[in-house]
């Protein structure tokens, strides 16, 4: 994990989401500047994320404890510790900013329900198909958000979130989603001037997550198979749900902000074709989706996991009156510059998130409430999973109705997982034309 220096963090004075609702159920302001209490923070998922953002969010600025942390692996759970609290001293901050004593450390699959209880804020980071679950019960708990991307694997886990969402509203619960491009001064901008008719009616899209793929863990003597899949997970979709969902989200999640509107349809194609190994589990190496908008605007989508190929992660419109080529730039017809936003000195997305987020519990606000759009953008990355692996056109209200859920029936180690490779170790893969996704 990078250091991260607080002082080279540039704070942020502008709201990522309308105006300010007071809290009076909240956390109070007044206990924070009269006393000593501290806001316990609780971390769910101890991967290179979840301690990413428990660092973030002691260098909020604010009297931030993490006080509890819980994941499935106590390995994990353990090297997280030592990185977040290498980071206090690279920061110099107290060292009791980590508060987690031996019985506020939970590993296996229910720690996140010993957790919640004990903090007044969560952060919500483990594989994705477990935060519709963890979402429930942190709302249910009253408790605020911070969660990663995507929220759900499959259209129960969306409802479940859009459900806890509403919760959440009426709760006035502070939600952050780990979609920081709302949060990033360049996408703030480019997105006031695309939605003052800076380009005029928004035409086309075209948004990419193309490189050359992520990380694979070898198979150990005597892991089970619930164990090998949890360490490798990114590659399982009941887990993670495609990297067309774990990592595409977020340029999906643009094209969505940008036409402020979510696809009505989508169709597209993919499969393996580099990445086809034992060790690469069920998912897609490629996928291509067109989405298409109620207005008929179209949406194309690309993403990619292969070695030593062209890497292009980015977003582009294409308007009735000029086009933004890329982040930050809009120009006319012509090619005369509107904008051109050098985002170099920005602060960065990924603090100002819980910059923001604490700022706002500290104060007794309610200001945030990201987990509805994160689940309609999740759902618009499973939905273009669902036409790649189908090779079918797939409808926005078929794909949130659906019943098909990709989840386990029981979480233990010696449980096992929804799929299971065959005799010669490979597992079952997608294939167009014959697979039923709805």
């Amino acid at each position: 994990m990078k250091e991260l220096n607080r002082r080279e963090f540039v704070k942020t004075a502008s709201a990522a989401a309308g105006g300010l609702i007071l809290a009076p159920s909240m956390l109070s302001a007044k206990a924070y500047i009269q006393g000593d209490d501290a806001i316990r923070v609780g971390v769910v998922g101890c991967g290179g994320r979840g301690t990413g953002a428990a660092v973030q969010a002691l260098l909020s600025g604010q009297n931030v404890r993490i006080v509890a942390m819980a994941d499935a692996f106590r390995d994990q759970l353990d090297d997280s510790y030592q990185k977040i609290m290498a980071e206090l001293e690279n920061n110099e901050l107290p060292a009791d900013r980590l508060a987690v004593p031996e019985d506020h450390k939970f590993a296996g699959f229910d720690g996140y329900a010993k957790v919640i209880p004990l903090c007044d804020v969560v952060i919500l980071a483990t594989p994705p198909g477990f935060r519709p679950m963890h979402f429930e019960a942190a709302v249910k708990a009253g408790k605020h958000v911070f969660m990663e991307k995507p929220v759900a694997v499959d259209s129960p886990g969306v409802r479940q979130v859009l459900k806890a969402a509403e919760e959440a509203k009426k709760k006035k619960l502070n939600v952050v989603v780990g979609l920081q491009r709302h949060y990033e001064t360049v996408y703030q901008r480019w997105m006031e001037m695309l939605h003052a008719g800076a380009i005029g009616d928004i035409v086309t899209a075209h948004v990419y997550w193309n490189s050359g793929g992520v990380w694979v863990r070898p198979r150990q003597e005597g892991q089970t198979e619930m164990e090998y899949q949890m360490r490798n997970w990114y590659y399982f979709n009941w887990l993670c749900g495609d990297h067309i969902n774990e990592q595409h989200i977020h340029n999906l999640d643009v094209g969505n902000w940008a036409k402020q509107a979510y696809p009505v349809k989508a169709h597209g194609m993919g499969g393996r074709l580099v990445r086809t190994g034992k060790d690469h589990g069920e998912i897609f190496d490629h996928h291509s989706v067109e989405y298409e908008y109620a207005d008929g605007s179209r949406m194309f989508s690309q993403c990619r996991h292969m070695k030593d190929t062209y890497y292009q992660v980015t977003e582009s419109f294409q308007g009735t009156n000029g086009s933004a080529p890329k982040p930050g730039v809009i120009q006319t017809p012509s090619g005369f510059k509107l904008m051109d936003h050098d985002a170099r000195k920005d602060p960065n997305p990924y603090q100002v998130e819980h910059d923001l987020l604490f700022d706002a519990v500290v104060k007794g606000e309610y200001r945030y409430a990201d987990a509805e759009n994160a689940a309609k953008s999740t759902l618009t990355a499973i939905m273009g999973r669902m036409a790649t692996y189908s090779g079918q056109l797939i409808e926005w209200d078929a794909a949130l109705n659906s019943e098909l859920s990709l989840m386990p029936k029981r979480y233990a180690w010696d449980a096992e997982p929804p799929v299971l490779p065959n005799k010669e170790g490979f597992y079952p893969v997608a294939v167009p034309g014959e697979t039923k996704v709805l």
